[in-house]
């Protein structure tokens, strides 16, 4: 299939790597030349003419924010004519899918929502959770560009199911590094091994998926352990500002994730923005007087 790819950052590029090696003819454009020079690279053609709207079977998009999702969304409205199919992957507010879904469908234009459940490593290993909603003959057609990204797929409903599903997903990621800086904060306090700590969480009954890979990053003996990204504090701002929305709009009380969001906002204040979002750790060892 033809395949036009909108945006090819850390997460993108891999799928449209994907897309590429399962066989398909995949043109890419990105505002960063630096990216679609990585793309050309591996044999990716950049797109370099508004035909290629038409050319697509797909198009594809990989947003950094509700901003640019509409700006993208306009334009493929304008574009691409009626026939065209669209899957949108990126991380955005309910509200900002659904103005896509309505300006998409005065175009007839099909449109499909897809959340991925990963960083980018897992992209790179074709390794995501893959969230769908939308019309489910749509998700039927685009089953196979989908199992390219990862195995575990799902289909969720018709309208925004996906999106809701992704930001329910990440606050439970974003209250494990909370629920983590609390308690070896604690523990630290009272003089447990940081180590010792590290091994029985993750072979207890909260040793979950992600905690056994924070162990791997954090487990290390103090002065060696690891705060490198896989994801950053700012990225967990952003994630965790969606979430704060939804609960406003549906009515939901979150009030620890509300606090957790005051501790990343702290987080970038000391000087942490850029490290992983596990670096709350750091954050409430300062606060107890703890070295980091």
């Amino acid at each position: 299939m033809n395949i036009l790819f909108i945006g090819i950052g850390k997460m993108g590029l891999p799928m449209a790597t994907h897309l590429k090696n399962a066989g398909h003819i995949v043109k890419v454009r990105d505002l960063n030349p630096e990216q679609v020079k990585l793309a050309q690279l591996i044999g990716i053609e950049e797109s370099s003419s508004d035909e290629d709207f038409n050319w697509a079977d797909w198009i594809i998009s990989s947003m950094p924010n509700d901003d640019a999702f509409r700006s993208i969304a306009k334009v493929i409205s304008e574009k691409s004519n009626s026939n065209a199919k669209y899957i949108d992957t990126s991380t955005i507010s309910i509200a900002a899918s659904a103005y896509a879904a309505n300006l998409l469908g005065e175009k007839n234009i099909s449109y499909l929502r897809v959340a991925v459940s990963g960083n980018n490593h897992m992209a790179q290993a074709a390794k995501l959770t893959v969230l769908s909603s939308g019309p489910s003959d749509l998700y039927e057609d685009a089953k196979n560009l989908l199992s390219c990204w990862g195995e575990k797929i799902y289909y969720l409903g018709e309208q925004e199911q996906a999106r809701l599903m992704k930001l329910v997903v990440n606050l439970m990621i974003a209250q494990t590094s909370a629920m983590l800086a609390e308690g070896l904060t604690l523990g630290r306090l009272g003089n447990l091994d940081w180590q010792d700590m590290w091994e029985v969480i993750t072979n207890s009954a909260v040793g979950s998926p992600i905690m056994k890979a924070k162990m791997v990053q954090l487990g290390q003996p103090m002065g060696e352990r690891d705060f490198s990204p896989t994801f950053t504090v700012e990225q967990m701002i952003k994630d965790l500002s969606l979430i704060s929305q939804a609960g406003k709009d549906f009515g939901a009380p979150l009030v620890q994730t509300e606090q957790t969001l005051d501790w990343m906002y702290q987080s970038v204040n000391e000087g942490d923005g850029q490290l992983d979002y596990a670096a709350i750790i750091r954050l409430l060892e300062r606060k107890a007087g703890l070295s980091n």
